[in-house]
């Protein structure tokens, strides 16, 4: 291997040995439940954005392409995430319907993983989430054309000024018609923990029949 000074060397036995070991992960009937309670201490530890997500989608050649958002809701159908339906990532989601997301929580040394399918949230879901939405980053979401080229800067600058004019007299702005929302429904969710000597401990969920069933897997 080449000599990186950038890159951390790996942990030698002696920092391995103190590190804590920690107890293994309970099997539980809904993982969503487990998920939850892991989020909520995320939400504790970690130093912003606890709900930051890895989308992993598939565009129409089968080349993977991966970005970091933000999950905006969890219930027991799966985990929603709004965006422009016109973007790459929601033509990848439309075209494809599958999508894959990974939480990583550096201060609990956590891991989520899930795969599943994904369909368009309700216009009601999407017109309430918005509505939730900082004034400015409403108005942003007019603005914004995104995933396509932009020439200049100032092009956003103005066609943001044009947009904050546009409903200035407006008390609600009301959601671009291209923005909207996506539910991916899992068919797999993998819980992943730290352990000493990178002997991880890892549980994987998979539904049958709506039914979740779990197994151990070698770190």
């Amino acid at each position: 291997m080449s000599e990186n000074t950038v890159i951390p060397p790996t942990p030698s036995d002696t920092e391995y040995s103190e590190e804590d070991q920690r107890s293994l992960i309970p099997p539980v009937i809904d993982p969503i439940q487990l998920f939850t309670r892991w989020l909520a201490d995320a939400s504790d530890s970690e130093p912003n954005d606890p709900n930051a997500m890895s989308l992993a989608t598939v565009d129409e050649h089968g080349f993977p392409d991966v970005r970091i958002i933000l999950l905006k809701d969890i219930s027991e159908g799966g985990f929603s995430f709004y965006t422009h339906e016109t973007s790459v990532k929601g033509q990848h989601l439309i075209d494809r319907k599958v999508g894959a997301l990974c939480f990583h929580w550096k201060s609990l040394r956590r891991q989520v993983r899930v795969r599943g399918d994904v369909t368009r949230v309700t216009d009601t879901e999407a017109d309430a989430y918005f509505a939730m939405r900082a004034r400015i980053s409403q108005l942003g979401a007019w603005a914004s054309d995104q995933s396509n080229r932009l020439e200049d800067r100032t092009l956003l600058q103005s066609k943001l000024e044009d947009v904050t004019k546009k409903f200035e007299n407006m008390e609600d702005i009301p959601r671009p018609p291209t923005w909207g929302g996506f539910l991916l429904v899992p068919r797999q969710i993998e819980f992943w923990q730290d352990q000493p000597y990178r002997l991880h401990d890892r549980v994987l969920y998979s539904k049958s029949n709506d039914v979740w069933d779990n197994s151990r897997l070698y770190p």
